[in-house]
């Protein structure tokens, strides 16, 4: 039963890959025919820091963790998790794969979820804090008004609120919903304290929570650049960080379809001709998400048979 499992797990990457791009083939097709529009050098680069992504992913998840996990191993599940990533909604396909690979590491599934928990407020505390920082040394960068709507629901937010702290109050009635997560939250602030004594895993872990933001606008830039789109590169830093905060909670696989709608609103905002954003847009897309992806289920396939994870 368990190698039956194996075998399955080892062709679903690629059977979900096959589904995604049947589904968003329109958008493949026009990605690959504005590639031969835009000047290779560029693109070339941004190919390269796309590959750094990943380091930068494994450098978070070493710094998370107080253990020394297996270098290559580790570059190679970020990798795999990437493509799972874009696979299932709200990053729920790397949570998954690393988790798998931290347990096979050694760690007790406690501590695998407080390391994950303390990589993904890394990573958030390393976006917003990018963009914070840009904001302050660019504060016209993005005209914030015109991507907000003429009405904002207010009701909806108050409604929305008293909701979950309905269910928030509701949970905490439970004894053991208690004991569990105060559980939890005592073993994630003793793993967070514990990794930030040394200061090799601290500087791991935010060095390459904004390292991995940094980089992809930086792809963004290079991308721009390779199509003559006349904006400078902090403003277009400032409308990738901007778009992709405002999408992190949207429950798509990999922000597919609600990225590329946030990004062409931040850059046409920025200055942007509609058309050229466009094009920056797809090809920036096709070099994160779409070349990587069928490499990177293969390989994260290859992990699950190898029981990498």
């Amino acid at each position: 039963m368990t190698v039956t499992i194996r075998r399955v797990l080892c062709v679903l990457p690629l059977l979900l890959v096959t589904v995604v791009a049947v589904r968003q083939r329109a958008v493949l097709s026009e990605g690959f025919g504005l590639l031969a529009t835009a000047r290779w050098p560029w693109l070339l680069a941004a190919a390269g820091l796309t590959c750094l992504t990943w380091v930068a992913a494994a450098c978070t998840r070493q710094g998370a963790v107080l253990e020394r996990l297996p270098g290559r191993r580790l570059l190679a599940t970020q990798f795999a998790a990437g493509a799972a990533n874009h696979l299932l909604p709200t990053g729920l396909g790397a949570s998954a794969v690393n988790l798998r690979f931290m347990a096979v590491c050694g760690l007790s599934p406690a501590r695998s979820s407080a390391a994950l928990a303390l990589y993904l407020l890394a990573e958030c505390v390393g976006r917003v804090g990018l963009l914070g920082a840009l904001l302050v040394v660019f504060p016209d960068a993005l005209p914030f008004g015109s991507l907000l709507p003429d009405e904002v629901p207010v009701g909806a937010f108050l409604v929305g609120g008293a909701v979950l702290a309905g269910v928030v109050g509701a949970l905490a009635s439970v004894r053991r919903v208690r004991t569990v997560v105060g559980g939890f939250l005592r073993t994630a602030l003793g793993e967070a304290r514990s990794v930030h004594v040394r200061p090799a895993r601290a500087l791991a872990l935010w060095g390459g929570a904004l390292a991995f933001p940094a980089l992809q606008a930086g792809v963004l830039v290079l991308v721009a650049q390779a199509f003559g789109l006349s904006v400078p590169a902090a403003h277009l830093a400032v409308a990738y960080l901007a778009a992709t905060v405002a999408v992190a909670l949207v429950p798509t696989p990999g922000g597919i379809g609600s990225v590329e709608a946030a990004l062409v609103v931040a850059l046409v905002a920025v200055g942007g001709a509609a058309a050229v954003a466009t094009a920056v847009v797809l090809v920036f897309r096709l070099i994160t998400v779409w070349l990587p992806l069928l490499p990177g289920a293969v390989t994260l396939a290859a992990l699950v048979r190898l029981k990498v994870i």
